[in-house]
């Protein structure tokens, strides 16, 4: 088979990582790709979001799958304009992708079917989302309606934080037009986790759990970002509380998307906070998580590109997947600055030194300069997953892995999974 994925980030390289494992697999690209994917896969220089111009060369080349990675291709309809030019390729449809670049549509679909979420309100004027936010008990959350990396969704614990995050949104824009409407909502209260699932919009399959660290410094404190860390598997979350889970947040979605017509097919995100009263979703996301993919991936023992092309087919018949028994732990290595301003080129020692049987190094932001040596480009550097008997083990090998790496002004959490330690204890 010869596979195209599309991306360029931490979530790819773990994509391709996986998918490059497979023996159907003869032929691997990824556009654009980067230069830690291109020691997996032959990268191609096609932007993520130039979706004709992939298409093209998908039907040129002949693919047998595509793999969407990143949330923008998705929204463009990508998949729509696969499938119409008779290709096979693995993610939503542009309706079904509103889920992600939606946040009102991704809310109106929860209540429609039932599904628990947060009380909220959606405006598009700003001085009327004003007026509500200084009527509103603290604290609060503001969330941009469309696509924002990530980073569009501030907390918000007094009326002036409002009152100045819905400014920065809808009238300066700092989140493009994607703050031109905003979503405003209860801010809750529990342990959030990550749940991905493959469906074809009917047959659902849980990947396993996830716990996300979204704040930029440890004890979750700074400026949301697009995730800086991530363990799998997630003790605080029983089986039965997971599987209680699928049935109210990820099985409703599915079913209701498709008995309006607009089938939901790929991997399904969804962001789950545990309240007193029970689950509640935050957010959907309309592919894999990131990092949630870096620290999933690795547990994975069965094959994932079988899955992908059912899904693909719209028939998936495989019903479950293989784990392996170890855990998983992410790190993510940032740029000074992030997810504000940072700079580039700034080169990163030690990569050989970190790299072990029991740490895999992805890479989410770095390049190679003219000297063939390893630099940053981006705000978030490198993913750094450490594997183990149990989730201490794992800890401990991602943060020896992290350690020996240099990056000058990079900074990185020291506290992810340390919640779910003291659990374990």
């Amino acid at each position: 088979m010869k596979v195209l994925v599309i991306g360029s980030g931490g979530r790819e390289h773990a994509l391709v990582w996986k998918i490059a494992s497979s023996p159907l697999v003869t032929k691997l690209y990824c556009a654009p790709g980067s230069a830690g994917i291109a020691r997996s896969a032959e990268c191609v220089a096609i932007k993520a979001d130039a979706i004709q111009e992939l298409c093209d060369f998908a039907l040129k080349e002949a693919i047998d799958l595509t793999v969407v990675g990143p949330e923008s291709p998705l929204a463009l309809g990508i998949v729509d304009l696969f499938e119409n030019a008779g290709l096979k390729i693995f993610g939503p449809s542009k309706a079904a992708a509103q889920l992600e670049a939606s946040k009102a549509f991704s809310k109106n679909r929860m209540n429609q079917f039932g599904i628990p979420t947060a009380r909220y309100e959606v405006f598009s004027n700003v001085n009327e989302a004003k007026h509500y936010v200084i009527e509103s008990e603290m604290p609060i959350v503001i969330k941009a309606d469309g696509l924002a990396a990530g980073k569009g969704v501030i907390i918000c614990k007094t009326s002036q934080e409002a009152v100045t995050a819905l400014d920065r949104m809808m009238t300066q824009q700092d989140f493009g037009s994607a703050g031109s409407r905003v979503v405003i909502e209860e801010c809750l209260e529990g342990e959030e986790f990550s749940v991905l699932a493959l469906t074809d919009g009917e047959t659902i399959i849980p990947l396993a759990s996830a716990q996300d660290h979204k704040r930029a410094y440890d004890y979750d404190r700074g400026p949301n970002t697009g995730g800086m860390g991530a363990y799998s598997p997630c003790p605080q979350v029983s089986d039965e509380k997971f599987q209680e889970v699928i049935q109210q947040v990820i099985r409703p979605m599915v079913e209701g998307l498709a008995k309006s017509g607009t089938p939901y097919r790929g991997v399904l995100y969804a962001g789950v906070m545990l309240t007193r009263e029970g689950p509640f979703v935050l957010e959907y996301n309309a592919r894999f998580g990131d990092p949630e993919t870096e620290v999933i991936l690795p547990r994975l023992k069965s094959d994932l590109v079988p899955v992908m092309l059912q899904v693909a087919q719209h028939k998936l018949e495989i019903k479950t997947l293989e784990w392996h028994e170890k855990a998983c732990l992410t790190v993510v290595m940032a740029s000074g600055g992030y997810p504000g301003h940072y700079h580039k080129n700034i080169p990163i020692q030690g990569l050989d030194a970190a790299a072990s049987a029991q740490a895999v190094i992805f890479h989410a932001g770095s390049a190679k300069d003219a000297a063939g040596r390893w630099v940053t480009d981006g705000g978030r550097v490198l993913a750094v997953s450490g594997l183990g008997d149990n989730l201490k083990a794992a800890y401990d090998a991602a943060y020896q892995a992290v350690d020996k790496i240099k990056i000058e002004g990079a900074f990185f959490r020291r506290d992810i999974g340390k919640r779910a330690l003291e659990v374990l204890k």
